[in-house]
């Protein structure tokens, strides 16, 4: 039976290097388009107050970024930021996955991302929270049909 209603935000979870992200409050998925403009010359007979005004665009490349944001906990058992810090430091890809609570074997969306920024903020009498940023090296998959939090095969 499917899913009714509103996708909850807590049922969406991403795993690095196949551990969730500990403690995470939030998550942020871009999915991006490079483009490029093209503007040729119109044709003799266009009238010229409309000459060259609209270009056309052209999708010339796909990135995936992913942000996710936690809380620091002590005796942290998924990535903490002990773990992230590790993985940022010898500056090599990871594998992310997101999935739906219960789904981690049928991701939505997999691929292979470095860690482009990394920050830790410590505020006085607050807790301590971090915040990661992916992008994506290489092709990303993505499974539309499970981006709302389905685990069903279909």
């Amino acid at each position: 039976m499917a899913k009714e209603g509103y996708v909850n935000g807590s049922d969406l979870l991403m795993s690095i290097t196949g551990k969730a992200c500990g403690h995470c409050t939030s998550h942020t998925t871009t999915y991006t388009s490079e483009t490029k403009d093209r503007a040729v010359k119109p044709a003799s007979t266009e009238s010229a107050s409309n000459a060259g005004l609209f270009k056309e665009k052209t999708v010339t490349g796909l990135s995936v970024q992913v942000k996710c944001e936690g809380l620091r906990f002590y005796g942290e058992e998924e990535n903490s930021m002990k773990d992230l810090l590790a993985k940022w430091k010898v500056g090599g890809t990871v594998e992310l996955k997101g999935f739906a609570r219960g789904g981690d074997a049928a991701p939505y969306m997999s691929g292979n991302f470095i860690i482009s920024s990394l920050e830790e903020s410590a505020p006085a009498g607050d807790d301590t929270t971090y915040s990661v940023t992916f992008d994506n090296t290489g092709a990303v998959t993505i499974t539309e049909d499970k981006v709302d939090g389905s685990t069903v095969e279909g």
